[in-house]
């Protein structure tokens, strides 16, 4: 199985608000994504509107023709949201105002009710629940008995690794991760300062099904175009799952 390849594209939202101009225009951008072989496009409506906007979502739900991938917090008003645009899949993130971008993985474990009823009230409404979790065993069970239907494991800290060895336990903790929650019946997914340079080893972990990946596609399409960027990327990952 191939694995599948979500564009983020908060980044092209970023730019257009730097300015609050009309462009570069989200929308456009996830066409190009599409045209370039993505399988699906993320964006995360924050509570403090920094990059994607209310209006963003709502065209995005009309033009996507692959799969929309809302990512958000678990608080009221963006379930309200996402139970009125009706995204193919939602992915519950952490959210702190003053971080630059998303940290580390939700804590389940310490907001199990919380998150437990968001899933419940997204899955009622025939909406794909995924949870964006640390390599971790016991928040992995965690997600599972909130009855979520896949985790996206974050992989900053593999990303982020100082040296080959710090690497390599990040990269046998994203593999165990994966494997465990297989074998519990969740679907995997992974993202989160995944580039063109590290995303081999991981891409050739077969239990991910999707990668969702933003910030160095839309760093490349400056200098190769959209299309061109997400249709490199695409090639990484299927050569990388082709030499399992």
């Amino acid at each position: 199985m191939r694995p599948r390849l979500g564009v983020n594209i908060d980044h092209i939202a970023t730019l257009r608000q730097v300015r609050l101009a009309v462009y570069p225009d989200p929308i456009y951008a996830a066409v190009l994504c599409e045209l370039g072989g993505a399988d699906g496009i993320t964006v995360h409506l924050r509570e403090d509107r920094r990059h994607i906007q209310d209006r963003d979502v709502r065209i995005l739900r009309q033009i996507v023709r692959t799969k929309l991938n809302l990512e958000m917090a678990p608080t009221k008003e963006m379930v309200e949201i996402a139970l009125d645009i009706r995204p193919e899949s939602v992915c519950l993130v952490p959210e702190k105002r003053a971080e630059l971008t998303t940290e580390g993985g939700l804590n389940v474990i310490e907001s199990v009710e919380v998150v437990k009823g968001v899933v419940k009230s997204l899955k009622n409404a025939g909406i794909e629940v995924s949870i964006f979790i640390d390599p971790d065993i016991d928040q992995i069970t965690m997600a599972k008995r909130c009855e979520a239907d896949t985790i996206e494991l974050h992989t900053g800290k593999y990303c982020d690794a100082p040296d080959r060895r710090h690497r390599d336990n990040e990269l046998s903790r994203l593999i165990d991760s994966a494997k465990a929650a297989s074998k519990m019946g969740l679907k995997v997914n992974a993202g989160h300062g995944l580039n063109y340079q590290n995303i081999f080893e991981v891409a050739a972990i077969e239990e991910i099904e999707e990668f969702n990946i933003g910030h160095s596609i839309v760093a490349r399409s400056v200098y190769v175009g959209l299309e061109r960027a997400v249709r490199e990327m695409v090639e990484l990952l299927r050569y990388a799952r082709s030499k399992i």
